[in-house]
């Protein structure tokens, strides 16, 4: 896929992850998509609520028929404490459990449908999706409504592989440790995560980067990003 001259939509633009892997393809001269609740800082901003089905249908609008090379999945939502010693399973709300599980794992699989043909009319386009460790087996995390989703779009990745391989669409899971986002540096200076090096962002952008550097002859299913110490 030649760089700059891409049409990528990053969902979950407007803060975080998702926010740097948007700034960074619009800087490169991408044409990118900037899904989100709140004000993206790059890209074209298309407002949406991806926990809703009105939310997927305004994406889906926005697009119209415009040709889509890269589907870059970066947004994700987890329990109230979580990752913190103030996490308690049986304190968390039903609508919570809902509520994470429609944003990591249900709008993925909605998204990608919806947008599998824009997708098609690439010549080598790829779905790329933001997991997370506590997905692999035998995690040792409590968080039941996030690790739950994120076992559930690891499978909804290999599913829509086959379901979608007549769109010749490039299907990958990034699974990472934390990275060093504004707000995982924060956690970790205020001592709500354990002291540690997180990922940086530059490997973590160089991951998707890479994946989307291949010819269309090849697929990733599945990338673990473990950070050191």
């Amino acid at each position: 896929m030649e760089s700059g001259k891409r049409k990528i939509v990053v969902i979950g633009a407007s803060r975080g992850i998702g926010a740097a892997v948007a700034q960074h393809f619009a800087q490169k001269g991408d044409s990118v998509f900037s899904i989100s609740r709140g004000q993206p800082i790059a890209g074209e901003w298309i407002q949406a609520d991806i926990s809703t089905p009105e939310g997927i249908k305004s994406i889906v609008s926005s697009i119209s028929e415009s040709t889509v090379d890269a589907l870059l999945f970066m947004g994700g939502v987890w329990e109230n404490g979580a990752f913190t010693k103030q996490y308690d399973f049986m304190k968390s709300p039903d609508e919570e459990t809902r509520f994470v599980i429609a944003v990591n794992t249900v709008a993925p699989i909605e998204i990608t449908k919806q947008l599998a043909r824009n997708l098609a009319k690439s010549n080598n386009p790829r779905a790329i999706f933001i997991g997370a460790l506590s997905g692999l087996d035998n995690s040792p995390t409590i968080e039941v409504a996030n690790t739950a989703s994120k076992f559930g779009l690891r499978g909804a990745a290999q599913s829509l592989r086959l379901a979608l391989r007549d769109y010749k669409i490039g299907i990958t899971v990034i699974n990472p440790g934390n990275i060093a986002t504004e707000e995982v540096i924060a956690d970790i200076e205020e001592s709500r995560f354990k002291r540690q090096i997180p990922i940086s962002l530059k490997d973590f952008i160089s991951a998707i980067e890479w994946i989307l550097s291949l010819s269309n002859t090849v697929d990733i299913s599945e990338i673990n990003m473990y950070q050191k110490g």
